[in-house]
């Protein structure tokens, strides 16, 4: 006669949870590094967020967690005088340079991918070229020429108008991945009666569409927290700051009240977390994408 073993459901049990405790230590231990990472990365954001939601007493202290939440404080900053108005200009800002970037940067990779003509190799090194000078170093005469003889001073147009002449670093991260999308379907467009033009609308944009993505991530964020064009343009009209810019001087007027300052930057931060929140597959395609052949 054989004897048979019965186990019984919470030893059973017991072993589920020392099995999955395992898992959970062996996956901690892989992704180690990964984790510390991140947390670097969140922690000071969750900071941020949980000092805006405090009292303005409780603010000041050690207490890293409130005692009562107050979504009143970013009511408070967003009903500031000025504060709508920057965040208007803001979006103006990264809105129309986005799309200006894009428009006029996409036909220039695509002459410099697929068009073979003398000079090509030429106006390549130059676009590169132009990336390694910094604005810093032709400022001045910039501004005089949009002050003086334009007369676009305590504006954003002289930070907007520039974009619609191609940006040298769009330029080439579209350059780079228009070189992986293969002659042959352009070629078969071109048989079936397409132009250039059409061919590049029809064929070539929807298969670049992770490349522009990017490009566009990439430059709205430049946009959106840029504050040394706003600061040089701008800064003589209130009617014209931006977000990056009004809260430096929001800095200044509320500096005791951390809750109200921190309240603020996290609504300068959360619309681009949000927007690389939803984009960030497009976006990092794009971005491993273009350096798959040079």
């Amino acid at each position: 006669m054989t004897a048979t073993t019965v186990t019984s459901p919470v030893a059973i049990s017991a072993a589920n949870r020392e099995a999955r405790r395992t898992r959970f230590l062996h996956w901690v231990a892989v992704h180690s590094l990964a984790i510390a990472a991140a947390l670097f990365f969140v922690l000071p954001f969750v900071f941020v967020a949980l000092t805006a939601l405090m009292s303005d007493q409780q603010a000041l202290t050690r207490d890293l967690w409130p005692d009562s939440w107050h979504w009143e404080n970013l009511k408070t900053v967003w009903n500031t005088p000025g504060f709508l108005t920057w965040w208007k200009n803001t979006l103006m800002y990264a809105v129309l340079g986005t799309t200006l970037t894009l428009v006029s940067s996409i036909p220039v990779a695509y002459a410099l991918a697929r068009f073979k003509f003398r000079g090509r190799n030429f106006a390549l090194m130059l676009v590169i070229a132009t990336m390694m000078l910094p604005p810093q170093v032709v400022i001045v005469p910039m501004y005089l020429f949009w002050a003086k003889e334009l007369h676009l001073s305590g504006t954003l147009w002289p930070l907007i108008i520039p974009m619609a002449f191609t940006d040298a670093f769009s330029i080439f991260l579209l350059r780079q991945f228009l070189l992986t999308i293969p002659k042959d379907y352009v070629d078969a467009a071109k048989v079936d009666g397409c132009g250039e033009f059409k061919a590049l609308i029809r064929i070539v944009l929807p298969m670049a569409r992770p490349a522009i993505a990017a490009v566009a991530l990439f430059q709205f964020f430049y946009c959106w927290n840029d504050y040394f064009g706003p600061q040089i343009y701008a800064s003589e009209n209130p009617a014209a700051w931006t977000l990056s810019y009004g809260l430096e001087s929001f800095k200044g007027a509320h500096h005791t009240n951390w809750n109200l300052t921190m309240a603020a930057t996290l609504l300068v931060m959360a619309p681009v977390i949000i927007l690389f929140f939803f984009a960030q597959k497009a976006f990092i395609e794009g971005v491993t994408l273009t350096g798959v052949k040079g």
